[in-house]
């Protein structure tokens, strides 16, 4: 196989996994569960290939131990899972999702798996427009999946149940192929991070960078997520401190810490005494639609086995106590705990918070340093910045920001960025060189393979 080939496999493998994973509910209600588990196959079997196609060299400082603990954590909550066999299929995909963010990670330098998760993004986005016109202008009706899992015959079914509400000509909410405008909302996000920040550096024409702009700031605002609005503003004031940090070096960002830190117990303080006037500008009730119940839920479990945990099984099965009836309203039984956080501490309780936590921070840190430090080139001389360097930093605070209301951290997409990022970051740790920057998109051709190779070494 020629290497130009070679490379062109890479690319399609990365974007049709990252698409699978942002996309996994398209799948289902496309197929079914068991045409979602030949697809799933699929992406794990690509993994497979290409570990073997590029052999990436296994290097023990570069790996994030926290990583290898909570796996650990996980697979050992088997032994005193309340729900034995539900732990072991939970622990087993979630396995699966890790090979195959550690295989992207470790086989594709970075800017190779920003321009492959930036062409999944724009797979999402665009497919989700053209869906949600076909349902308004044709359908004119909400639409419900092609294999639901529950009586489509029923009288009254919830509209959370629904592909689509046909909404879209009524300016939304839309929920697009992945069937929930949050989802969606946070996939448009990532798309303004990757394709902001590949604009910046370069790595798009500046047309096409402009319309996917758009295009991904058009759906952010059609989902009407209020939700990933506030993550987004998380996001903004990173990134705004992230720039301030880049200005001020390394010997002055005392005064941008400082500033941080005042900023943040300024939120607080903002969130809790008006409140119920944000709960009223972005139309939630006093409940947040029902997350204090689920968290009062949670919590409850927690009390039961706060150490230790109920076992580890990622995003809920519904066909095991407790998660049965655990988070139930208006007729919609709900598979996560709408808080990453206490999801992983009713899971596998405090020994898995703090290997969750060593993970994120980990993570985080790196991020933050390659993002606002100085690079160097080979012979370890400063270069300059690159935006290409905040894309992992804005992309996992965008991650954390989300996993205070949702447990999306935990699964697919949100699970393989974690991961990928977390080891991406670690890898550059021990490198004397910079974060690779998106190349201009000519630079990119039958060449690439042996980049690929490259970065592995």
């Amino acid at each position: 196989m020629t290497s130009a080939r070679r490379s062109a496999l890479i690319g399609a493998y990365a974007t049709f996994a990252l698409f699978t994973l942002l996309a996994g509910q398209f799948w289902r209600n496309l197929l079914g569960w068991w045409g979602f588990g030949v697809v799933a196959g699929l992406v794990l079997v690509g993994a497979i290939w290409l570990v073997v196609a590029v052999k990436p060299r296994w290097i023990w400082r570069r790996v994030p131990k926290s990583t290898l603990v909570f796996l650990v954590i996980a697979t050992l909550s088997i032994v005193w899972s309340f729900y034995p066999g539900a732990s072991a299929l939970g622990v087993a995909l979630t396995l699966a999702t890790t090979f195959v963010a550690v295989a992207l990670a470790l086989c594709l330098p970075w800017s190779r798996f920003a321009r492959s998760l930036g062409a999944a993004i724009k797979w999402v986005l665009a497919l989700s427009l053209l869906f949600e016109f076909w349902v308004a202008a044709f359908v004119r009706e909400p639409l419900l999946p092609n294999f639901p899992d529950f009586d489509p015959e029923a009288q009254k079914i919830p509209m959370a149940f629904y592909w689509s509400r046909a909404l879209l000509f009524d300016g939304g909410p839309i929920e697009g192929i992945v069937a929930n405008r949050n989802i969606l909302a946070m996939t448009a996000l990532l798309g303004l991070i990757v394709f902001g920040t590949m604009l910046a550096s370069g790595a798009m024409r500046r047309a096409s960078g402009v319309f996917w702009l758009v295009v991904a700031g058009g759906v952010f605002a059609l989902t009407r997520s209020a939700t990933v609005v506030l993550v987004a503003v998380v996001v903004l004031i990173a990134l705004a401190f992230a720039l301030w940090a880049r200005r001020m070096g390394p010997e002055r960002r005392r005064a941008v810490y400082w500033a941080a830190g005042g900023a943040l117990v300024a939120s607080v303080a903002l969130l809790v005494v008006f409140w119920d006037r944000l709960l009223a500008v972005f139309g939630k009730g006093d409940d947040l639609t029902g997350r204090l119940d689920i968290w009062a839920s949670v919590l409850g479990m927690i009390g039961e086995r706060p150490i230790a945990g109920w076992g580890w099984v990622g995003y809920w099965n519904p066909f095991v106590e407790p998660f049965d009836d655990l988070a139930v309203r208006k007729g919609v039984v709900y598979l996560q705990a709408h808080n990453a956080w206490l999801d992983v501490w009713m899971q596998l309780g405090l020994i898995g918070l703090l290997a969750f936590a060593a993970i994120v921070i980990g993570a985080l840190w790196r991020s933050w340093f390659l993002a606002v430090d100085r690079p160097m080139d080979a012979s370890g001389r400063p270069v300059g910045y690159s935006p290409a360097a905040l894309l992992p930093l804005l992309v996992l605070v965008a991650l954390i920001g989300q996993s205070l209301a949702e447990s999306r951290i935990l699964v697919e997409s949100g699970w393989v960025l974690l991961i990928a990022i977390a080891w991406a970051t670690k890898r550059r740790q021990w490198e004397h060189e910079p974060l690779p920057a998106a190349a201009p998109a000519k630079r990119f051709g039958g060449d690439d393979a042996q980049s690929v190779r490259d970065a592995a070494r």
